[in-house]
């Protein structure tokens, strides 16, 4: 009698919420001893490069969440065994897809929804425009009862840096405020920004100078990594906020301090980081006219049901031989 196959071995990394396994059905892919999966969970986040090819160098696949983990050339060449990696969203800047293909690695992705990052935008937006937190942290201090005085949205200018799925969606929020909404893009053309109700700005530094709210929403890349540097954050209103949800990088980082410390602008609502987690003692975590959240922008129920579900789609579609959802 033939012993079964031995399962393939999946680690999940950077299950922050230990929401992995209850967010799909994962026994679909489960099982010991048969040729199918044993699923292990990593909730912690390695980022000594020995101790997370340690804990995943036995592994045949890996689940990882957006760019949490980057798996570059050096760490995948160290990973030998390595067979499949599954990532939430269609887009992972920090794997290296033509690496991993040339090692015979198939990538595969997810949908992933614009809602829950346009609905955390406009967190930020009326969290900056009404200061709740800092007068949410003077409740729970005991501090003095109503110290700010809140910014009216509506007749107030929303400057979108990007206008795709996501820009779109906050820009038809912004007009519900009653906000006059200006885009720009490097591509953005008139008819497109009509099409959202909006105005087009005819230059980056145009639309900086005019908003009180600027909200960045580009794919990060060489071309608009750095995109805002400091004579773009000196051309915005000195009462205006910068909003960013997309990525850290679009931004200068020691200009954005200076800004914030300097008082170029009157603060902003950020939810991405060049370094993730933040570090303990970053500055941007202790500044008062900054609204600081933990990437937070994609972390819903629903989001999350729709990343791992697909996930274990995605490993059945590649123990079928049929593979979906592949990257390129």
């Amino acid at each position: 009698m033939n012993s079964p196959a031995p399962a393939l071995r999946c680690a999940i990394l950077d299950d922050y919420q230990g929401v992995a396994l209850s967010s799909a059905d994962w026994s679909r892919v489960e099982g010991r001893g048969d040729g199918r999966v044993e699923v292990r969970v990593l909730r912690e986040h390695l980022t000594d490069r020995e101790a997370l090819v340690a804990a995943v160098e036995d592994c045949e696949i890996l689940v990882v969440m957006r760019e949490r983990t980057p798996l570059d050339a050096e760490l995948l060449a160290r990973l030998p065994r390595l067979r499949l990696i599954v990532t939430s969203g269609m887009r992972n800047a920090s794997v290296d897809v033509a690496a991993a293909r040339a090692r015979g690695v198939t990538v595969c992705g997810t949908d992933s929804s614009p809602v829950p990052p346009t609905e955390l935008t406009w967190a930020l937006i009326l969290g900056l425009a009404r200061q709740t937190h800092v007068e949410g942290r003077a409740m729970r201090e005991g501090g003095p009862w109503q110290s700010t005085v809140g910014m009216d949205l509506a007749g107030r200018t929303l400057g979108l840096v990007g206008l795709g799925k996501i820009g779109g969606r906050v820009a038809r929020i912004g007009l519900a405020f009653g906000m006059d909404v200006v885009a720009w893009s490097p591509h953005l053309t008139d008819e497109r920004a009509a099409e959202h109700g909006v105005r087009r700005a005819a230059s980056l530094p145009g639309l900086l100078g005019a908003a009180d709210v600027v909200s960045l929403h580009l794919v990060l890349s060489d071309r608009t990594r750095g995109l805002l540097g400091e004579p773009e954050l000196r051309a915005m209103r000195s009462h205006a906020y910068l909003v960013n949800t997309s990525r850290a990088g679009l931004v200068d980082g020691p200009a954005l301090l200076r800004a914030l410390r300097e008082g170029w602008i009157a603060g902003a609502g950020l939810d991405v980081y060049e370094t993730e987690p933040l570090p303990a003692d970053d500055p941007l975590r202790t500044l008062p006219n900054v609204l600081a959240l933990p990437h937070l922008g994609y972390v819903t129920e629903a989001n999350y049901a729709r990343y791992f579900g697909q996930a274990v789609e995605d490993i059945e579609a590649f123990l079928a031989g049929a593979p979906v959802r592949e990257l390129s």
